[in-house]
């Protein structure tokens, strides 16, 4: 009896221990972690603080990278090798044999310049030619109508269309005009807004044109300057509407038939274009990487498109794109750096057609997807860089912002939301961040999708200057020890 009384002290002794070494063991702890949180697993997270000094510590490769890209013997050589590629291989449509050309040509430039895994990966692209096209306005006068037929347009029969025209300037107004639009040749003068809004003339033209009995679509080009310039881009047909013959026309021209629409004048325009369909031709996305040092199967993805429309050079949509991200890849390799993290260079095909190359990657590589630490794609133009346009969590939206403020030697430093790009946009739904050049835009659609996309539209000076940003950003999340929070 007297051992059983005796046990509830030494149990209260025992536990009030027990709490005292569990106490030490928890000061400890917090000491040790002192402003940072923990992981499920027990692991410790870094602090911001912890974070914004190692970004702080890549200050002198960043300034390495901006001296060789801007004033070094790497200077202007992003500009020089797409001038080459530009005037060699010329304007890149999806299932052209010009695009087969380029990616032969890059497969082959990526091998000599020392890259690692240069490989192809093979893309079904869609195969459209735009064949002989011709319009003229026949009443009230003689004008020939500088056309691009959008991508994917059905031909008009040999002998062309011959019709009357009604001009409107907003798909409200063809509705409200249905009885007037039966037989006729829809014109849409739509005024310039911004690209995004405006660009549905263009892609849905033909089809709402085509709901009202209209026997062709022709559509003021998606541009917020002209100098007679038509500009060409995708279209699409919906299965149960019929199709259309479809093209772009001047804004000028636009302009012109709507002043004397609106006089009660009678327009009379005679088209024809030889466009024609083919079966979906075997293309490339074009890869190469300089390999990780420690974390080998996690990726940076750097990225443009090689494909283009059929006019101009190719060289701003998207050819200064593709050839900053090659940059990154060669001035990283020049410096004789490696990433802890494999950076990726893919040169998408197909993009045009509604980034075909892009998703075929996509579906290849998505079992990998907690692998991919960012994804960016530059295909706004590669004119003077004002910072980097953004998709992700809070959390690495503020890495992304420090990484920003190494790049104040050139004062290109904002971050702004989101990130846009085609290519990108799978991984970014599926939440890996992403990232795009911001630049100034412009006179970007002074030139998108025309014969006015050629290398004189190029700046040396401000593709080094974002192939300095390009580099330093996926540089640095590279090297990073740890991912970008999700």
């Amino acid at each position: 009896m007297g051992w059983c009384s005796q046990r509830p002290s030494v149990e209260k002794k025992k536990e009030k221990k027990m709490k005292h070494l569990f106490l030490i063991f928890l000061m400890n702890l917090l000491h040790q972690y002192a402003g940072k949180s923990l992981r499920r697993d027990g692991s410790s997270l870094k602090s911001f603080e912890d974070i914004k000094n190692e970004i702080a510590g890549y200050t002198d490769i960043a300034k390495a990278i901006i001296d060789l890209a801007v004033h070094g013997k790497a200077q202007n050589r992003s500009y020089e090798r797409l001038a080459v590629f530009a005037d060699t291989i010329g304007p890149r449509l999806s299932g052209s044999k010009n695009l087969e050309a380029a990616i032969k040509y890059m497969f082959s430039a990526l091998q000599k310049d020392g890259l690692e895994n240069v490989h192809l990966e093979p893309v079904k692209v869609p195969h459209w030619e735009r064949g002989e096209e011709f319009a003229v306005m026949l009443k009230p006068r003689n004008h020939s109508i500088a056309i691009l037929g959008l991508g994917n347009s059905i031909a008009t029969p040999p002998e062309g269309i011959t019709a009357e025209v009604i001009v409107v300037d907003s798909f409200d107004e063809l509705r409200k005009r249905a009885q007037e639009a039966k037989g006729k040749i829809v014109v849409y003068n739509q005024p310039f807004i911004s690209y995004g809004e405006t660009v549905q003339y263009r892609l849905q033209g033909a089809v709402e044109a085509a709901k009202v009995g209209a026997v062709a679509s022709l559509i003021r080009s998606i541009a917020s300057f002209s100098i007679h310039s038509p500009h060409t881009g995708g279209q699409s047909y919906q299965p149960d509407v019929p199709q259309i013959p479809t093209a772009c026309i001047t804004v000028e021209d636009a302009e012109m038939m709507s002043r004397m629409s609106l006089r009660g004048t009678r327009i009379v325009v005679h088209l024809r274009m030889g466009a024609k369909t083919y079966p979906d031709s075997l293309s490339f996305n074009t890869v190469a990487e300089i390999v990780g040092s420690k974390y080998p199967e996690q990726v940076v993805l750097v990225s443009g498109h090689l494909d283009s429309w059929d006019v101009g050079q190719g060289a701003m949509d998207d050819g200064g794109g593709a050839f900053i991200s090659w940059e990154a890849l060669s001035l990283i390799k020049d410096l004789g750096l490696r990433p802890k993290r494999t950076l990726r260079l893919v040169l998408w095909t197909g993009e045009e057609q509604g980034g075909v190359g892009a998703k075929q990657y996509y579906q290849l590589h998505k079992e990998n997807i907690s692998n991919f630490d960012i994804v960016m794609e530059s295909d706004e133009g590669t004119f003077q860089p004002s910072g980097l346009g953004f998709s992700g969590s809070a959390e690495a939206q503020d890495i992304v912002k420090e990484i920003m403020s190494l790049l104040q030697p050139i004062n290109v430093t904002d971050v702004f939301e989101p990130a846009d790009g085609t290519d990108i946009a799978y991984w970014m739904r599926d939440g890996v961040p992403g990232a795009s050049l911001q630049n100034d835009i412009n006179k970007y659609f002074w030139f998108h999708h025309s014969q006015g996309d050629t290398m004189t539209v190029q700046d040396p000076n401000q593709m080094n200057l974002c192939a300095a940003v390009w580099t330093v950003v996926s540089y640095v999340i590279a090297d990073m020890e740890d991912m970008l929070p999700r």
